[in-house]
């Protein structure tokens, strides 16, 4: 990836995100990915995530970024900021670590509501930002920004992005009603909001940090392994309690971890409440 932005952006890779320029056939994919997530998710996502979407109010068309931000600061002090696509991780760190969630502007064609390569605003958008608007979870993706920064400069940004990866996009979360779901990468999907909830294939774990920062994962399918934090209070704790530094050092001297393995130490969960 290039290290310099691209022609149009500043130096920090935002560009504007050009809301009047989306037509009146991109402002319905929105509407429509909109309806039929809000829907499926009803009595599959977290309920903060719900709760984060009514507060932000964006189901009649793409959000305009400056106006989202507006409530976002109010709430919890983040802002969302356009971006041209994938950024340097020095780049997205920094954001992050200063309260500003980097998005995509380009929305993904009818005929791509199903499956998109690339993530686009409905993803950034709909998937990540209303769980920002909850103070705690807002906390957490601060302190992964500030967690970037110095896994960079420690040589083990391979193992923090597995974090991410399992918390951040294809988390699931304990509830008094049973598991849910928290990460954005199935919260935007509507067939893996499904699976991950009701498909008997996916392993399901308990959260352990070191398990988790041992884990390979895959970009090309469903989740085979999710795994499940007892809440966002517990993320946010250990998040900041553990100084990652001797950790990255320990796990150095282990080999990673393939999707199906199997440890002793593994807990898993069941779907049903208990």
């Amino acid at each position: 990836m290039a290290t310099e932005p691209p022609e149009g952006a500043a130096r920090d890779w935002t560009i504007p995100q050009g809301w009047e320029r989306y037509t009146a056939a991109e402002h319905e994919v929105w509407r429509t990915l909109y309806a039929r997530q809000r829907a499926a998710l009803a009595d599959r996502a977290v309920p903060e995530f719900l709760e984060g979407l009514a507060l932000l109010d964006m189901g009649s068309g793409i959000p305009d970024f400056r106006r989202l931000s507006e409530r976002l600061m109010s709430l919890t002090g983040w802002q969302v900021v356009a971006v041209p696509g994938l950024v340097p991780e020095a780049v997205f760190f920094e954001h992050l670590a200063n309260r500003r969630f980097v998005a995509g502007n380009f929305i993904r064609k009818p005929e791509e509501l199903d499956y998109l390569e690339a993530p686009d605003v409905f993803h950034d958008v709909f998937g990540h930002v209303p769980l920002l608007a909850h103070p705690v979870f807002a906390n957490y993706m601060e302190a992964y920004g500030r967690g970037g920064l110095r896994a960079m400069r420690l040589g083990a940004l391979d193992k923090l992005a597995r974090l991410y990866w399992y918390t951040v996009e294809f988390g699931l979360i304990e509830t008094p009603a049973g598991l849910r779901i928290y990460g954005a990468g199935i919260l935007s999907s509507l067939a893996e909001s499904r699976y991950a909830l009701e498909s008997p294939k996916p392993r399901r774990l308990a959260f352990d940090l070191e398990r988790v920062l041992r884990t390979r994962y895959r970009i090309d399918a469903f989740q085979d392994l999710y795994f499940v934090i007892p809440s966002f209070e517990a993320l946010l704790r250990q998040t900041l309690e553990t100084d990652f530094a001797p950790l990255y050092r320990r796990l150095a001297t282990l080999p990673d971890l393939a999707i199906d393995a199997e440890l002793p130490s593994d807990r898993p969960l069941a779907l049903a409440a208990a």
